[in-house]
């Protein structure tokens, strides 16, 4: 919790309690159905957690605001982030059935009432959302089909609508089609050593 709490100072009473289950919480699940894998999960605050918050380092989402998260997997980013921003709605999107159930099971523990786990591909997702996550589940050029018309034209936050993504190494050949996504570097956020290589790419829709 110290690590959280130093990037993340104005954590309330709630939000550090419920932080502080999800270790325990993921190990739990993940024995039974596997979605972080062996070596990672010792390791969930640093790689999975604040990395996750990473996005939230970026852009702070406004009350009301509704964010999409595809291929969340075992909900990441989309937990941490739901868990910053409780007035803010999240939709938690993957195609494997039993990972969205890690997702439902960990939302209803913790009593994430902003959270919705759906089983279904991107593509299928028929509603509009101010910014979509996400954490490094395909090139970019393929991803952005995935989330072409659904984003919401009003916009409510310092950068427009978009996509907010996390990925890690060079990325200058896979972005070189897209000239104006720009890119924070986590490493200017977090001092851990994973972070030396990771980003957030914003590309506006």
């Amino acid at each position: 919790m110290q690590t959280l709490k130093k990037y993340f100072p104005y954590l309330t009473e709630k939000q550090e309690n419920i932080f502080d289950k999800l270790p325990s919480l993921y190990k739990e699940w993940n024995e039974k159905i596997n979605v972080i894998s062996r070596k990672d999960i010792d390791f969930l605050l640093e790689r999975h957690i604040l990395h996750s918050l990473g996005i939230a380092q970026v852009l702070s989402f406004q009350p009301k605001a509704k964010v999409l998260d595809i291929g969340t997997g075992g909900g990441f980013p989309g937990i941490p982030l739901a868990i910053l921003f409780p007035e803010t709605s999240f939709v938690l999107v993957d195609s494997i059935g039993k990972k969205i159930k890690v997702v439902q099971e960990v939302a209803e523990a913790l009593s994430l009432t902003n959270v919705t786990a759906m089983h279904s591909r991107a593509e299928e997702i028929d509603d509009h959302f101010d910014f979509i996550v996400s954490r490094a589940v395909t090139q970019m050029p393929t991803f952005i089909n995935w989330t072409k018309n659904k984003f919401l034209k009003k916009n409510m936050h310092s950068l427009k609508n978009g996509i907010l993504y996390l990925k890690g190494g060079d990325l200058t050949e896979e972005l070189k089609e897209f000239p104006k996504a720009k890119i924070y570097p986590l490493s200017n956020f977090f001092e851990e050593d994973f972070f030396e290589t990771k980003k957030v790419v914003y590309l506006e829709n």
